[in-house]
């Protein structure tokens, strides 16, 4: 497994090690030794799981502290760009974005720690989306920031994605009130 730091301080890409041959492919997908190697000392509390046509949106999602919630994600199947959108205030980042492609053929995995918002976009139809969290879901702690707002300027590859009708209402940046 390899940890790529990415210029964000506490994003990390991980390439894992994947053994293929006649039978198919088997790969270690998480190793608490091996994130506590890197200064990543958190404890999964939850997995979720989506499935999504090509264009789908979902985001840009996140919980507030003291619910905030760091995620392990990678695709199954399919291929999404995946985004993080640091919102921690005393940040050198603060209100940068990172994205990266992952997809069921590259098997790379993205570590978004607390402290940013998260959303991705499908790239292909039938995308199946993990994501281990550090934290259990709470509706009262969850937030969100609209998708396309102007201050973050996302590149996200497309104009007119398909989101729920929750994100597509959700506040700009400015209007958030930020406890990170």
């Amino acid at each position: 497994m390899e940890f790529i730091r990415t210029e964000i301080e506490g994003l990390f890409i991980i390439k894992p090690k994947v053994f293929e041959d006649d039978r198919g492919y088997f790969y270690e997908s998480y190793s608490r030794k091996k994130f506590l190697e890197q200064g990543i000392d958190y404890n999964f509390l939850q997995d979720n799981e989506s499935r999504s046509k090509k264009g789908v949106l979902r985001g840009l999602h996140f919980q507030i502290p003291p619910y905030a919630q760091g995620k392990l994600v990678r695709v199954l199947r399919g291929a999404v760009m995946d985004v993080a959108v640091d919102l921690r205030k005393d940040s050198k980042t603060f209100k940068q974005y990172f994205s990266v492609e992952l997809t069921g053929t590259n098997k790379t995995m993205f570590w978004i720690p607390p402290g940013f918002a998260h959303g991705f976009i499908t790239l292909e139809d039938d995308t199946v989306f993990s994501y281990k969290c550090t934290e259990l879901y709470y509706p009262e702690a969850e937030k969100s920031i609209v998708w396309n707002d102007p201050d973050l300027n996302i590149d996200w590859g497309v104009s007119e994605p398909v989101v729920s009708d929750r994100d597509a209402k959700a506040p700009l940046f400015k209007d958030f009130i930020n406890p990170f």
